[in-house]
């Protein structure tokens, strides 16, 4: 009988631990997110060119994603989405999910941080509407790197997502057709505390946790003009 009381004990401490190791979680998450923003500030010259992050309707960072398989594979990452409004102002975090098939990583690569630049609001407005095809939902382009890469940026970019990499410190377009994207409600939940959908969050209907200005912060820097 006492095993069994001590038993049950440990397994209600477990339930109710689980809520907050969860959103423990999506606190890890959100500072891998800023460290890569950080990242992107240190290397103007060799990533993301500035014009593109200043005119961003959203941006997704998916930290960590790990390649999976040999030769024939997949690779799976979690992340986040913050979308701008009318005002220039960054969403709070909506938490995401990316399944992907082959990525164009550098040879041994096994994981890497993915970026993903959103022109258009219809573009992110695609992901919180459910499941969401790169490429098929809507046009994704390895997006251009440096500075020599800022004129192309106005005038030849057509596609309304751009998609990057960051493996080994340096940032470089990669190919992310076919990948999919979805709303990680589980996280989200954890996240805020309730079950929220992602437009919510963009419109700013939740409140936020204090360490989303973290992220807002890190996106004003990374995206200023």
């Amino acid at each position: 009988m006492a095993h069994l009381h001590r038993w049950l004990t440990l397994l209600l401490l477990a339930f109710l631990a689980t809520p907050a190791l969860a959103a423990d979680a999506q606190e890890d998450k959100l500072d891998a997110a800023v460290e890569v923003l950080t990242r992107l500030n240190q290397m103007p010259e060799d990533a993301i060119p500035p014009a593109l992050l200043k005119n961003a309707s959203g941006i997704a960072i998916i930290p960590e994603v790990i390649k999976a398989g040999f030769i024939i594979g997949g690779s799976y990452g979690k992340g986040l989405l913050s979308v701008k409004d009318a005002q220039g102002r960054w969403s709070p975090p909506v938490f995401i999910k990316l399944a992907a098939g082959s990525l164009g990583w550098q040879a041994g690569a096994q994981s890497t941080d993915v970026i993903l630049v959103f022109k258009t609001p219809q573009s992110v407005d695609g992901i919180v509407r459910g499941t969401f095809t790169l490429g098929a939902d809507a046009a994704v382009a390895a997006g251009p790197v440096g500075r020599r890469g800022e004129a192309a940026t106005d005038l030849d970019l057509k596609a309304e997502i751009y998609s990057y990499s960051r493996s080994r410190g340096l940032f470089a377009g990669v190919s992310l057709e076919g990948s999919k994207l979805d709303v990680d409600r589980d996280a989200n939940a954890a996240y805020y505390g309730r079950s929220i959908r992602g437009r919510e969050i963009i419109d700013g209907g939740a409140a936020a946790p204090a360490s989303a200005a973290k992220l807002r912060q890190a996106l004003e820097r990374a995206t200023a003009p």
